[in-house]
Protein backbone atom coordinates (compact mmCIF):
# COMPACT_ATOMS: atom_id res chain seq x y z
CA UNK A 1 0.00 0.00 0.00
CA UNK A 2 2.12 3.10 -1.18
CA UNK A 3 1.34 6.28 -1.93
CA UNK A 4 3.59 10.02 -2.64
CA UNK A 5 5.27 10.17 0.62
CA UNK A 6 4.35 7.14 2.23
CA UNK A 7 6.75 5.02 4.15
CA UNK A 8 6.49 1.55 5.66
CA UNK A 9 7.12 1.19 9.25
CA UNK A 10 8.19 -1.76 10.90
CA UNK A 11 5.72 -3.76 14.11
CA UNK A 12 5.15 -1.76 16.84
CA UNK A 13 5.46 1.60 14.99
CA UNK A 14 8.79 2.87 17.01
CA UNK A 15 9.32 6.57 17.52
CA UNK A 16 11.86 7.86 16.07
CA UNK A 17 15.51 8.06 17.80
CA UNK A 18 16.38 11.52 19.31
CA UNK A 19 14.36 14.06 17.31
CA UNK A 20 10.92 15.68 18.26
CA UNK A 21 8.41 14.02 15.73
CA UNK A 22 4.59 14.75 14.43
CA UNK A 23 1.15 12.57 14.38
CA UNK A 24 -1.24 13.20 11.97
CA UNK A 25 -4.44 13.31 13.17
CA UNK A 26 -7.62 13.09 11.10
CA UNK A 27 -10.38 11.52 13.23
CA UNK A 28 -11.44 10.88 16.46
CA UNK A 29 -7.51 11.81 17.38
CA UNK A 30 -8.50 15.55 16.61
CA UNK A 31 -11.37 15.75 19.49
CA UNK A 32 -9.18 13.00 21.76
CA UNK A 33 -5.67 12.57 21.37
CA UNK A 34 -5.23 11.23 24.68
CA UNK A 35 -1.58 12.10 24.49
CA UNK A 36 0.59 14.88 25.13
CA UNK A 37 2.29 16.62 22.57
CA UNK A 38 3.90 20.50 22.07
CA UNK A 39 1.92 21.99 19.87
CA UNK A 40 -1.35 21.58 17.02
CA UNK A 41 -1.26 22.69 13.30
CA UNK A 42 -3.65 22.06 10.48
CA UNK A 43 -2.12 20.04 8.14
CA UNK A 44 -2.40 18.99 4.70
CA UNK A 45 -1.53 15.20 3.65
CA UNK A 46 -2.07 14.34 -0.23
CA UNK A 47 -2.17 11.05 -1.64
CA UNK A 48 -5.11 9.62 1.35
CA UNK A 49 -8.85 10.92 2.21
CA UNK A 50 -10.98 10.94 4.92
CA UNK A 51 -13.35 8.22 4.66
CA UNK A 52 -15.82 6.14 7.07
CA UNK A 53 -14.49 2.58 5.52
CA UNK A 54 -14.03 0.53 7.82
CA UNK A 55 -16.55 -1.99 10.14
CA UNK A 56 -15.98 -1.27 13.84
CA UNK A 57 -17.41 -3.74 15.87
CA UNK A 58 -15.99 -3.16 18.85
CA UNK A 59 -15.29 0.80 19.79
CA UNK A 60 -18.57 1.90 17.70
CA UNK A 61 -20.60 -1.57 17.19
CA UNK A 62 -20.11 -4.93 17.45
CA UNK A 63 -20.34 -8.26 15.71
CA UNK A 64 -24.14 -8.36 15.15
CA UNK A 65 -24.71 -4.76 14.45
CA UNK A 66 -21.84 -2.86 13.21
CA UNK A 67 -20.82 0.43 12.71
CA UNK A 68 -18.27 2.84 10.86
CA UNK A 69 -15.22 3.96 11.69
CA UNK A 70 -12.62 6.69 9.75
CA UNK A 71 -9.51 5.87 7.81
CA UNK A 72 -7.41 7.21 5.23
CA UNK A 73 -7.77 5.36 2.36
CA UNK A 74 -5.64 5.94 -0.72
CA UNK A 75 -6.31 9.09 -3.19
CA UNK A 76 -7.37 12.69 -2.55
CA UNK A 77 -6.01 14.72 -0.04
CA UNK A 78 -7.41 15.03 3.81
CA UNK A 79 -7.24 18.22 5.99
CA UNK A 80 -6.31 17.52 9.59
CA UNK A 81 -3.99 18.17 12.56
CA UNK A 82 -0.62 17.67 12.65
CA UNK A 83 0.68 17.29 16.38
CA UNK A 84 4.43 17.35 17.32
CA UNK A 85 5.09 15.24 20.35
CA UNK A 86 8.54 15.61 22.42
CA UNK A 87 11.39 12.98 21.96
CA UNK A 88 11.08 12.23 25.64
CA UNK A 89 7.40 11.30 25.25
CA UNK A 90 7.78 9.50 21.96
CA UNK A 91 8.18 6.19 22.68
CA UNK A 92 4.63 6.21 25.35
CA UNK A 93 2.59 8.05 22.80
CA UNK A 94 3.66 5.75 20.17
CA UNK A 95 2.82 2.62 23.02
CA UNK A 96 -0.75 4.46 23.81
CA UNK A 97 -1.46 5.18 20.11
CA UNK A 98 -0.92 1.34 19.37
CA UNK A 99 -2.55 0.10 21.67
CA UNK A 100 -5.56 2.37 20.57
CA UNK A 101 -5.37 1.96 17.20
CA UNK A 102 -3.73 -1.19 16.24
CA UNK A 103 -5.91 -3.96 18.23
CA UNK A 104 -7.34 -5.59 15.20
CA UNK A 105 -4.59 -4.69 13.03
CA UNK A 106 -7.19 -2.74 10.66
CA UNK A 107 -4.81 0.27 9.67
CA UNK A 108 -0.92 0.25 9.15
CA UNK A 109 1.27 2.97 10.50
CA UNK A 110 3.14 4.83 7.97
CA UNK A 111 5.71 8.39 7.73
CA UNK A 112 3.55 10.26 5.58
CA UNK A 113 4.59 14.04 4.14
CA UNK A 114 2.48 16.64 5.37
CA UNK A 115 2.16 20.56 5.21
CA UNK A 116 1.67 22.90 7.71
CA UNK A 117 1.80 26.66 7.31
CA UNK A 118 5.47 26.54 7.77
CA UNK A 119 6.43 23.82 5.42
CA UNK A 120 6.45 19.99 4.98
CA UNK A 121 7.16 17.59 7.84
CA UNK A 122 7.05 13.95 8.38
CA UNK A 123 4.54 13.02 10.45
CA UNK A 124 3.39 9.25 11.30
CA UNK A 125 -0.08 7.97 11.11
CA UNK A 126 -2.32 5.42 10.61
CA UNK A 127 -3.69 4.47 7.33
CA UNK A 128 -6.24 1.69 6.08
CA UNK A 129 -5.23 -1.73 4.92
CA UNK A 130 -7.48 -2.85 2.19
CA UNK A 131 -6.64 -6.49 2.98
CA UNK A 132 -8.45 -6.81 6.52
CA UNK A 133 -11.96 -8.31 6.32
CA UNK A 134 -13.04 -4.81 8.08
CA UNK A 135 -12.29 -2.80 5.42
CA UNK A 136 -15.92 -1.64 3.56
CA UNK A 137 -14.54 -0.21 0.63
CA UNK A 138 -16.69 3.21 -0.54
CA UNK A 139 -20.39 2.74 0.53
CA UNK A 140 -22.92 4.69 -0.92
CA UNK A 141 -24.24 7.64 1.54
CA UNK A 142 -27.09 5.67 2.49
CA UNK A 143 -25.63 2.56 3.30
CA UNK A 144 -23.12 4.42 5.49
CA UNK A 145 -26.14 6.37 7.09
CA UNK A 146 -27.70 3.30 7.93
CA UNK A 147 -24.28 1.67 9.87
CA UNK A 148 -23.84 4.93 11.81
CA UNK A 149 -27.33 4.98 13.14
CA UNK A 150 -27.31 1.40 14.25
CA UNK A 151 -23.71 1.14 15.67
CA UNK A 152 -23.20 1.49 19.12
CA UNK A 153 -19.68 0.06 21.16
CA UNK A 154 -17.55 0.07 24.15
CA UNK A 155 -17.15 3.78 23.18
CA UNK A 156 -20.76 5.31 22.51
CA UNK A 157 -23.10 5.70 19.20
CA UNK A 158 -21.52 5.55 16.15
CA UNK A 159 -23.18 8.75 15.13
CA UNK A 160 -21.54 10.85 18.49
CA UNK A 161 -17.93 9.76 16.46
CA UNK A 162 -19.40 11.50 13.47
CA UNK A 163 -21.13 14.69 15.11
CA UNK A 164 -17.64 15.32 17.10
CA UNK A 165 -15.27 14.72 13.75
CA UNK A 166 -17.44 17.30 11.72
CA UNK A 167 -17.94 19.80 14.98
CA UNK A 168 -13.94 20.18 15.90
CA UNK A 169 -12.98 20.32 12.06
CA UNK A 170 -15.46 22.69 11.79
CA UNK A 171 -13.95 24.90 14.91
CA UNK A 172 -10.53 24.46 13.44
CA UNK A 173 -11.81 25.81 9.98
CA UNK A 174 -11.36 22.85 8.15
CA UNK A 175 -14.65 21.47 7.32
CA UNK A 176 -14.89 18.24 5.08
CA UNK A 177 -18.21 18.79 3.07
CA UNK A 178 -18.66 15.55 2.43
CA UNK A 179 -19.02 14.74 6.19
CA UNK A 180 -21.56 17.09 6.12
CA UNK A 181 -23.29 15.43 3.75
CA UNK A 182 -23.19 12.49 5.53
CA UNK A 183 -23.99 14.13 9.24
CA UNK A 184 -27.14 15.14 7.23
CA UNK A 185 -28.63 11.99 6.66
CA UNK A 186 -27.70 10.34 9.52
CA UNK A 187 -29.49 13.18 11.39
CA UNK A 188 -32.50 12.02 8.38
CA UNK A 189 -32.24 8.50 8.89
CA UNK A 190 -32.36 8.98 13.01
CA UNK A 191 -35.75 10.79 12.16
CA UNK A 192 -37.50 8.11 10.27
CA UNK A 193 -36.40 5.57 12.39
CA UNK A 194 -37.40 7.61 15.51
CA UNK A 195 -40.47 9.18 14.25
CA UNK A 196 -38.83 12.14 15.31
Amino acid sequence: MSAPGATALPPGCPAPPDENFWIFAYGSLIWDPGFPFEEARPALLRGWHRAFCLYSMRYRGTPERPGLVLGLDRGGACRGIAYRVATAQGEKVMAYLWDREMPNRVYACRDVTVRVATGPVTARTFVVRRDTPQYAGKLSVERTADLICQGHGQRGPNRAYLENTVRHLDALGIPDASLHTLLAAVEKRHDELTGG
